[in-house]
Parts: structure tokens; C-alpha cells; sequence
């Protein structure tokens, strides 16, 4: 199993690429799954969850290949297995989004139940509840969800969906499912991240009639058939956040390539305020640190509010900021796992409730320690990279999952880092 040993102490300088996003990729492959013909993607990040969903498409027959500079050619056409397993979709939640393109296009599928990081509960009732709206009958069997349009209908019909909660890749599902239907869909208490109007606007260039992306409140006419594209995935605002809170840990001046900085107000917000000098550049974003920065209290929400994505990266920077913070997450309730092992090197956070305060240390101190989640893997990156001594980070695959070559960019900016086995 391959870990990173991470030797701590030293500046981070130079450029780094910002790849595509993994949270708008995946909902783009299942997107594919709306047409016959051929889809091409560009941007594409190397990750093993794009990986795994790779494989899905080319277990249902879709046709999958790489093409030059990295993009990725879809051709559901061939597809002949509107089908999810378990044993191909239990690391990955994502899997869901297969759910409301194959009922849409083919009228039936059997989707497993999503699996992924173990962070807390992510019902997939939201899900079931809009495209049973949308006159879809589905049951849930042997950890299977088996779905058809009821009725002796050859088509889902629009409807007005109302969730119960703001869930990104429920929003994704009826966006899809919904791109196909007959006549018009309403989406109220949508979610707005940045991956869903990426998403739509894929979808628009494949013939769907959306409007109101990225809003609350979405509407979409419903067309007979969609055609192929060519779409440019989003760059990755988790992946740029990560490497902010790096810099700023670490000290340094970093220029983030195709970084978007409108992509993470909240987040640049709780930077500057911490003493970060942080702009929106041409071409990217700027980043500067240095000297002991000033903790920040927040809270994570849904978009535009701080990421919980970015929750734990964040707190690493706390914990050897000056003073006392106070981090509240309201969107998982098991988010906290990385604190623990962030203690191992030697932060200060208690946990109440919903809540981890954190006093900030003068310095952290290397050990070993475990990965328990996507996110939380790279909060202990971030304090590897300035505590004194060497650092060993266990269980690694949870990083690959999300981050396009971490160790390498981090390495290509003058950290001393290097995958083991």
C-alpha cells in the first residue's frame, strides 16, 4: 500500500497546474449516457474515481478511449447493460448519477446502492423522491435500486421537484433525467456549486434546453433526443483551495494556473482575513504567505458558503495559526476524523458536538499517521509540510481518489515529499 513521506520545513515556490474537477467529471461521464453519439471530453483529471467510472461506463458496453493531450471519447451508443454493480461502484458515491440518465434514455436501470468515504450518512432519498415525481417506480432490492417509467409511458414526465435539503448530485440526477423528459421540469432549493452549471452548460451544448443554472431555482424543456459534444470539465476549486491553505501553512508565493478565485470566495475570504495575500490574476490565481497567520472561525454550508470540502484543509492551517478557532460543520456528521490523527502531530483541537477548537501551536511534530477520508488525507499533507521531522502518510488511496498527482505538483513547488511503498 503506497504512503507519502513528507519531510517538513520548507517554502513552497513556483506554479502549479490546476486540474479539472473530479465533482464535475463524474456527473459528465454519466451525462454521456444521454446520447448515441459520441462525447468528448477535455480536461479530464487523473484520478482513480474517474478511473472507477471508466470502468462502469465500459462494463455497460459504452465505449470509452483516451484521446491525445488526455481527453476522454464517450460513445454510449454501444451501450447494452443499463447497469451499475456493486462490486464496480462500492468505493464510489457518485455512482447514483447513473441512475437518472440510463432511466431517461433506456426507460429501466438497476443501479447499486453508492458507497465512498465513510464521512456520514448521504441518503439517496432525494433521489428516488424527484424522479418518482417525475413518474419513475422504483424499489430498492438486495442493495439494488431498480427503477422503470411507470404508466406504459416511453418517457419520465416534468415535474416540479422540491428537495429537502440542497444535495449537489441530486441536483446533477434531475438535471440529466430531466434534460430527456416530457415537457417541464422545475428544480427549487437547487444546488448552486460551480460543478452544476458545468454541467448544464454541457448539457445545453448536447441540445437540452436549461435555464437558471447556478441559481436556486432551475427550469428545463424537456427534448426528444440529444447529440454528442465536445466540453471543457471545470478546474478543480477543491484542488486550488487545497493548495492555498498549503502555501499559506507553509510560507511562500505560488501561482495556481486556471485556479478560479470566483470559485472560492468564502474560502479566500478566511485567507485574507488570516493575513494571506491572495488575487485573482490572469490566467489564475496568486498566492502569498508568510510569518505565523491569524486562526479564523467559520462554518461550513452549502455553496457559496465555505466548502465543507475544504473543512479539514482549513483546520490544518488553524491549527498552527495564532490564537483560538472555532470550526462548526453542518453538512456531514462524521467530518471529524482527521483530528485525531492531526493530534499525533501534535495540534490542539477538542470536539464539541458538531464543533472542533482548535488553539493554534508554535509547531507541529512529525509522525505517522492514517488517512480516513478524501479530504482529510490532504489536511495531513498540509501538516506534514510544516511540521519539523519527517511525516508518513498511511493509506493514500483515499487521497489518489480526489488529487491528480499531488505528491508531484507539491514537489515540482519545492516540497520534500515522495510516494513510498
Amino acid at each position: 500500500m503506497d504512503k507519502l513521506l513528507i519531510r517538513g520545513g520548507r517554502k513552497l515556490l513556483g506554479e502549479v497546474q490546476i486540474s479539472g474537477a473530479k465533482n464535475a467529471t463524474l456527473p459528465e461521464l454519466c451525462a454521456a449516457l444521454l446520447t448515441a453519439e459520441p462525447v468528448r471530453l477535455r480536461n479530464v483529471p487523473s484520478l482513480q474515481d474517474v478511473s472507477t467510472m471508466r470502468k462502469l461506463l465500459l462494463n455497460m458496453g459504452v465505449q470509452v478511449s483516451e484521446q491525445e493531450g488526455g481527453d476522454l471519447l464517450i460513445n454510449a451508443g454501444t451501450l447494452h447493460t443499463p447497469e451499475a454493480p456493486y462490486e464496480l461502484v462500492k468505493t464510489m458515491r457518485a455512482s447514483v448519477l447513473a441512475l437518472g440518465p440510463l432511466l431517461a434514455r433506456f426507460g429501466h436501470a438497476k443501479v447499486s446502492l453508492p458507497g465512498g468515504c465513510a464521512i456520514g450518512s448521504r441518503p439517496v432519498d432525494q433521489h428516488l423522491k424527484g424522479l418518482t415525481a417525475m413518474g419513475a417506480e422504483i424499489s430498492v432490492e438486495h442493495g439494488y435500486m431498480l427503477a422503470r417509467i411507470g404508466g406504459g409511458r416511453k418517457r419520465l414526465q416534468g415535474a416540479r421537484i422540491t428537495t429537502d435539503m440542497v444535495t449537489v448530485t441530486g441536483t446533477e440526477n434531475f438535471l440529466m433525467a430531466a434534460a430527456l423528459a416530457e415537457g417541464e421540469t422545475i428544480l427549487e432549493n437547487a444546488a448552486q456549486e460551480p460543478e452544476i452549471p458545468d454541467l448544464a452548460e454541457m448539457l445545453i451544448a448536447m441540445g437540452a434546453r436549461i435555464e437558471g443554472h447556478g441559481s436556486s431555482r432551475i427550469r428545463i424543456q424537456g427534448v426528444e433526443a440529444l447529440h454528442g459534444c465536445t466540453h471543457q470539465v471545470v478546474a478543480d476549486r477543491i484542488e486550488a483551495g487545497t493548495f492555498l491553505c498549503a502555501v499559506a501553512a507553509a510560507g511562500g508565493e505560488v501561482f495556481l494556473k486556471d485556479g478560479r478565485a470566483d470559485h472560492l470566495d468564502a474560502v479566500i475570504e478566511k485567507l485574507q482575513a488570516a493575513g494571506v495575500h491572495v488575487q485573482a490574476v490572469e490566467g489564475g490565481i496568486r498566492v502569498h504567505a508568510q510569518g505565523r497567520l491569524q486562526a479564523q472561525s467559520f462554518r461550513t454550508t452549502e455553496y457559496p458558503g465555505f466548502p465543507t470540502d475544504m473543512q479539514a484543509q482549513f483546520m490544518a492551517l488553524n491549527c498552527i495559526s495564532e490564537g483560538a478557532s472555532r470550526t462548526t460543520e453542518t453538512i456531514f456528521e462524521n467530518r471529524f476524523m482527521h483530528v485525531n490523527e492531526l493530534s499525533r502531530l501534535g495540534a490542539n483541537i477538542q470536539i464539541e458536538g458538531k464543533v472542533a477548537v482548535v488553539q493554534g501551536v508554535q509547531r507541529l511534530s512529525g509522525a505517522t499517521v492514517m488517512a480516513t477520508d478524501l479530504r482529510a488525507s490532504a489536511s495531513l499533507v498540509i501538516a506534514g509540510l510544516v511540521a519539523e521531522g519527517e511525516t508518513v502518510v498511511d493509506r493514500i488511496y483515499h487521497l489518489d481518489r480526489g488529487y491528480d498527482r499531488m505528491e508531484s505538483k507539491l514537489r515540482g513547488l519545492g516540497a520534500d515529499i515522495e510516494r513510498i511503498r
